[in-house]
């Protein structure tokens, strides 16, 4: 009756280690999963913040600004358009009115 008394002492002391265990890997896996929440989290809000920012970025008006500023880019007008012709058609042009 010892024999069995100590054999299952020995199996409740197996079982409250395995449970002690069990409950400290839990507790680290729960930390664990809060600061990916967190974490994720946070990355949300910077992506939400840089699309912002992308978008205010990205206007007709900021980008006319650097155009204007940092590239020295004017808006084209008649005045400043210059005109470009193909020369093998405008050469070609007088030489067939002379064939005729």
């Amino acid at each position: 009756m010892t024999r069995l008394n100590f054999i299952l002492l020995l199996a409740v002391l197996a079982s409250a280690l395995y449970l002690v265990n069990v409950q400290y890997e839990s507790r680290r896996l729960f930390t664990a999963l809060d600061k990916a929440n967190s974490q994720a989290q946070k990355l949300a809000q910077d992506n939400d913040r840089l699309q912002v920012e992308k978008r205010t970025q990205a206007t007709p008006g900021r980008i006319e600004q650097l155009a204007r500023s940092k590239l020295q880019m004017r808006p084209a007008s008649p005045a400043i358009t210059q005109y470009v012709t193909y020369k093998a058609a405008a050469a070609s042009e007088p030489a067939s009115g002379g064939a005729r």
